[in-house]
């Protein structure tokens, strides 16, 4: 999956850990993109005045004890770059409350493997492309079958949101096409089923976006309740 020179981004990897910043790093270089990296407060203000036009911003708040300052003062340098925080850096679920009044993006998790780390952040570096609307969403890597008329299609989920899924596949349907999608969300013991719409598909990040239009109250319910259970708690706290 390697972007094309008008589909390539430019990424601030603002990592403390030379091993978590050098996995991260390698993924967007092997799909093509451009990254300035910093492993302290004073290279990450290098790096922002260095690339000011930058497409996403990666940050990991142990680079400062004053997580909130830090916050606050990347958002006055590069108020409109989506932010997106290393869970693992994240003391509790009141801070995520917080960092949600400052704009930021979403969250990933420090151990995401390099397979994952591009459709983890693909929502983010393609904002248009995933449709994002105003419903939180959840990364999320569960198995969904899809069916469409009597052909029956098996992917992994990229992220969820109250409204719909994205799902990545190298064969995403065609716009519009109805599917009926069905997965368990973690924990649960009984699958959810949704009457969904192709919304968007897009190869450059191996997937497509499925808006539910048909779900059963308790299907709804129990999506609903595993969004915002994940999004006050990006690193599993309960």
């Amino acid at each position: 999956m390697h972007a094309s020179a008008a589909s390539a981004r430019t990424v601030l990897v603002a990592i403390q850990d030379d091993t978590v910043r050098d996995r991260f790093t390698a993924a967007l270089h092997e799909a093509g993109h451009r990254t300035q990296s910093a492993e302290e407060v004073d290279t990450l203000w290098t790096a922002l005045d260095s690339s000011p036009n930058a497409d996403l911003i990666l940050l990991d708040l142990s680079l400062s004890n004053e997580a909130h300052t830090l916050v606050l003062a990347i958002r006055a340098r590069s108020s409109p770059t989506p932010l997106v925080i290393l869970s693992g850096s994240v003391s509790d679920a009141d801070q995520v409350r917080q960092l949600s009044n400052l704009g930021v993006s979403g969250y990933v998790n420090d151990h995401t493997d390099h397979a994952r780390i591009l459709p983890a952040l693909a929502p983010h570096l393609f904002p248009d492309s995933f449709n994002r609307r105003s419903s939180p969403r959840v990364e999320l890597a569960v198995p969904v079958s899809y069916r469409v008329d009597s052909t029956i299609a098996s992917a992994m989920t990229l992220n969820l949101g109250r409204g719909g899924l994205a799902v990545r596949t190298m064969s995403p349907l065609e716009v519009a096409t109805r599917v009926r999608a069905r997965l368990r969300l973690p924990g649960a013991s009984d699958d959810v089923e949704a009457e969904s719409r192709v919304v968007w598909r897009d190869r450059r990040v191996g997937g497509m976006g499925l808006q539910f239009e048909e779900v059963s109250a308790a299907d709804q319910a129990a999506i609903d309740h595993f969004v915002d259970r994940q999004e006050l708690a990006p690193d599993g706290w309960s």
